[in-house]
């Protein structure tokens, strides 16, 4: 959250403040405030009343009273405050309830059953979580005829229904196209404590990186290796250089994805192993983990295979819900 929008939250919530309070709760100094202010003078949020030495802004009548309108749960407000993530075309990042707002009035949606929506919708979804990690085994099983992992994890839906891209999902995207290290530092942050437990669990002692197949001069992939100092043997997978190159999410087809991905993913490791880890970053039909990990028991690598997908796709799981 920008320090600007912090102080119209403070505002909202206290409804007037000195500069001394805001450099205390903001931890800035008084000239960094004072230059927040003078922008949010200018360009008409908030209004000071009083006269030096004694000086109280707070937000204009317009604002304080649309601040003042939207009355939400403690509960869901902090639910929100907690999961929502919104880049804006521009790239500017909202979250949180702020963001929430914002992205309400960008595409005239009210705010308060939005809220209540969102955080049942969330509710749907997170009910496939346990231990705040999804299970996707059944799905792969009902997917493939032959599952070659021994578990699937998803930490995250990539999207949800009408509320599009979870944060996770957001984060990755962004990361991605954008080749933002300081967006990929951030991932990693929020997925390293679900890598370990992972390690732990299932003593690992191998752990591969599924390649990309979309050259980019920062690979997500490459950054996550590097940035989650796991002390794990690497197992060395690469992508096959083709004439024309394929993403499995180009491919509509099961068949072709499984085709794409059993002639363009070598694992070219001479090493055994007893548990491998596998990394994914977003998993779709889950044919590229599926086929990675047929050919590291096929070449007796290692026994047994979890995987592992920052996001996947929720396509399969309203299905198996069902059953």
């Amino acid at each position: 959250m920008k320090t600007s929008e912090k102080i119209i939250k403070y505002l909202a919530e206290s409804q007037q403040a000195s500069v001394n309070e805001l450099v205390e709760y903001l931890q800035l100094s008084r000239m960094a405030v004072s230059r927040q202010l003078n922008n949010l003078l200018a360009q008409g949020e908030v209004k000071k009343i009083g006269r030096p030495p004694i000086v109280f802004y707070m937000l204009e009548n317009e604002n304080m009273e649309k601040t003042q309108k939207i009355i939400i749960e403690d509960k869901i407000k902090k639910t929100i405050e907690e999961n929502f993530l919104f880049i804006t075309p521009t790239g500017k990042r909202k979250e949180g309830f702020d963001g929430f707002v914002f992205w309400c009035e960008k595409i005239n949606q009210p705010i308060e059953k939005s809220a209540i929506d969102y955080v049942k919708t969330l509710k749907k979804y997170n009910a496939f979580k346990k231990n705040d990690i999804i299970d996707g085994m059944k799905k792969f099983k009902a997917t493939f005829e032959e599952v070659g992992l021994d578990e699937i994890f998803y930490l995250d839906f990539y999207s949800i229904e009408r509320f599009g891209k979870t944060k996770l999902g957001q984060l990755l995207l962004y990361a991605k196209q954008s080749q933002n290290k300081k967006l990929m530092r951030e991932l990693t942050e929020d997925i390293k404590p679900m890598v370990d437990m992972l390690i732990k669990k299932y003593n690992i002692d191998g752990i591969g990186f599924i390649p990309p197949t979309v050259k980019r001069e920062v690979q997500l992939m490459k950054e996550l290796e590097r940035n989650l100092h796991e002390h794990v043997r690497r197992v060395s997978i690469v992508k096959v250089k083709t004439e024309v190159a394929v993403p499995q999410k180009t491919l509509n087809k099961l068949g072709d994805r499984i085709e794409n991905a059993k002639n363009t993913i070598i694992v070219d490791d001479r090493g055994t192993f007893g548990n491998v880890l596998l990394i994914d970053d977003a998993v779709g039909s889950g044919a590229t983990l599926n086929e990675t990990a047929m050919q590291i028991k096929e070449k007796k690598i290692a026994k047994k295979v979890i995987g592992l997908s920052i996001t996947g796709s929720f396509k399969g799981f309203d299905v198996i819900s069902e059953v």
